[in-house]
């Protein structure tokens, strides 16, 4: 069996070697936890294969939460999802906004928004460009599509919406054209000043890496670079190329100098930090790297922020809700690529992933 913990904190680090080995070799150093995860592994194994299956292939947490079991962290994530219940109304479990879409990628924000809806959002929003509306519209019927992202009065139109959604995802199939960043940056403001959590990805990172001060210390909000994003706001922020070689101390410092807003590194690893601690998520996905993976991503994290912030750190155990929402998206995500990979292989597209979520989501986080 093989367990991936790293338990990395602000005022130290350390890392336990994933092989199995090594690990009873430090179990003494370790106050025993490594025996206790081994047998709980087992008792798992026999109770719940499924999940035992899923447990031996990610796992890594803070030194706070290390005594406790690694079942634990699923549990969190549990802890926040909304019961499904007959005496709800549609739009309770979650209205996503997506703002991104222009005329060269229409595939990033439909990824995004049927994620979103598949994870158990109730309505999704799309905000884009008028010529990127009827290609989005004629993907699915599930979205409601605005094409108003290129007009002169984007932030009014979006505005008008703002208040009937729980969170807003920014950035995918964005692009770089300057009437389209400039609207988004008044977006971002106006979203900010009614304190609505909001996901950043892709071209909505180019945006802050140009002005950091757009979200710098914003509480509600979650960035999600890959490893040329990252290191593109690292230069932003501090004027000065990235050290590669400890990610865990520079993913730390890089949200501590944004104001400790949470921080998603997407990688081989993915590493989660607000600041004063840093997850990891070891979970196994696969070596397909298909484009619109990181829309998945995004759209899922969007739903897990605003059902987390609801549920708040009560039901996180005193955790971060950012943390836990980030952390459950991270593995949801890497799951749905193992599971597409298992069926199709070098073809996975992200499509096939989506088609994952409804299984994956149940497998990981129902009770």
């Amino acid at each position: 069996m093989r367990v991936h913990c790293v338990a990395i904190g602000a005022c130290g680090r350390g890392k336990i070697d994933p092989g199995v080995p090594r690990m009873a070799a430090r179990a003494w150093g370790c106050g025993g936890r490594a025996a206790v995860a081994a047998l709980l592994s087992a008792a798992i194994a026999l109770h719940w294969p499924p999940l035992h299956a899923v447990l031996q292939r990610a796992f890594s947490l803070h030194p706070a939460h290390a005594p406790k079991d690694m079942e634990n962290f699923f549990q969190l994530v549990r802890n926040i999802v909304p019961a499904l219940t007959s005496k709800k109304h549609k739009g309770q479990d979650g209205r996503i906004g997506i703002v991104g879409g222009c005329q060269e990628y229409t595939g990033a924000p439909y990824f995004a928004g049927i994620t979103a809806l598949k994870v158990g959002a109730d309505l999704t929003h799309v905000f884009c460009a008028r010529e990127a509306a009827p290609v989005i519209k004629s993907y699915s019927p599930e979205l409601i599509v605005h094409p108003v992202l290129d007009s002169s009065g984007a932030v009014e139109e979006v505005e008008k919406w703002l208040p009937r959604l729980h969170a807003l995802v920014v950035g995918p199939g964005l692009g770089r054209d300057s009437l389209l960043l400039n609207n988004v940056r008044g977006i971002l403001e106006a979203t900010k000043a009614r304190d609505i959590p909001v996901v950043i990805d892709a071209d909505g990172l180019w945006l802050v890496a140009q002005q950091p001060a757009l979200i710098r210390g914003y509480q509600k909000a979650v960035l999600t670079p890959n490893r040329v994003e990252f290191s593109r706001l690292w230069e932003a922020v501090f004027s000065s190329p990235l050290d590669t070689t400890n990610q865990s101390d520079s993913i730390l410092k890089l949200s501590q100098a944004l104001g400790n807003i949470t921080v998603v590194q997407k990688g081989e690893q993915d590493l989660i930090s607000n600041g004063q601690q840093v997850l990891v998520c070891s979970q196994e996905g696969s070596g397909r790297r298909c484009g619109g993976q990181g829309d998945l991503l995004s759209g899922s994290l969007g739903v897990l922020v605003h059902w987390a912030l609801l549920a708040g750190p009560e039901k996180t155990n005193g955790s971060s809700p950012l943390l836990v929402a980030a952390w459950g998206a991270c593995t949801l995500t890497r799951e749905c690529n193992h599971q597409a990979f298992q069926k199709y292989g070098r073809s996975t597209t992200t499509t096939d992933m989506i088609a994952e979520v409804g299984t994956t989501f149940s497998k990981l986080f129902t009770t």
